[in-house]
């Protein structure tokens, strides 16, 4: 990374712009839950709109990508194995702090929608085809593949890379309805929840995340100039 990157990672009005926005997201999460549960147990019209198209008898293709979403973008899968294999991925490409900014990311959204299920305690519509666990709003796995694209968007900051994030996002999402498994505002939480824990996270390691790009352009650096000093 040269030296504008590096300036730019230090720059704290991004910083600043993101936490900002971060905070934001979670709030809007925290509204849309609160006016969920001060309406009472009734769905959004968009919900039952939205549950509704997928009534019928489930086609077999989507339903086995639905199934496979739940498995990957849950239980163990996701809060433990895919953090743990990224954040080693990282650490072993010399990216120490984005490691743990990962690790951090996806534990604390995790964590953050626990406590928003637990506080709000939406239940989840009836006609849901999986066995899930306690609360319907937020979606926990709309939570955690918002916080893996924006942790990538963040650490990789190349459009395909959002776009992938952001397809991923709709993909969970899509699934976790079709199999009933939330209704569609819950999703929206989910992703709110997700992309603002990740943004908070991404400017509190802002600085540390720098020394990792810092100690990459000096061994860049340094292998340049040793390669320079062979073929003199």
């Amino acid at each position: 990374m040269d030296a504008s990157a590096i300036d730019d990672v230090l720059d704290t009005r991004p910083q600043r712009f993101r936490a900002t926005v971060g905070v934001v997201l979670i709030a809007l999460a925290c509204g849309l839950g609160a006016w969920v549960f001060f309406r009472g147990p009734s769905p959004f019209a968009i919900d039952v709109w939205w549950n509704q198209l997928f009534a019928s008898a489930p086609s077999q293709p989507l339903l086995v990508f639905a199934i496979a979403m739940d498995t990957v973008g849950g239980h163990l899968t996701a809060v433990l194995i895919v953090p743990v294999l990224g954040a080693l991925a990282l650490y072993l490409s010399r990216r120490r702090w984005s490691a743990l900014y990962f690790l951090t990311a996806s534990v604390g959204s995790a964590l953050l929608v626990q406590v928003v299920k637990h506080t709000f305690g939406r239940a989840r519509p009836e006609d849901i085809i999986i066995v899930s666990d306690y609360g319907s709003f937020p979606s926990g796995h709309t939570a955690n593949a918002a916080t893996i694209a924006v942790v990538a968007a963040v650490l990789f900051p190349h459009l395909w890379v959002r776009i992938v994030g952001a397809v991923w996002v709709l993909l969970m999402a899509f699934s976790r309805t079709y199999l009933h498994a939330h209704w569609l505002s819950d999703t929206v939480g989910g992703a709110l929840i997700g992309a603002g824990a990740a943004l908070v996270l991404a400017a509190a390691f802002s600085r540390l995340r720098a020394r990792d790009e810092d100690r990459r352009a000096i061994r860049g650096a340094r292998k340049a100039d040793a390669g320079s000093a062979a073929e003199s």
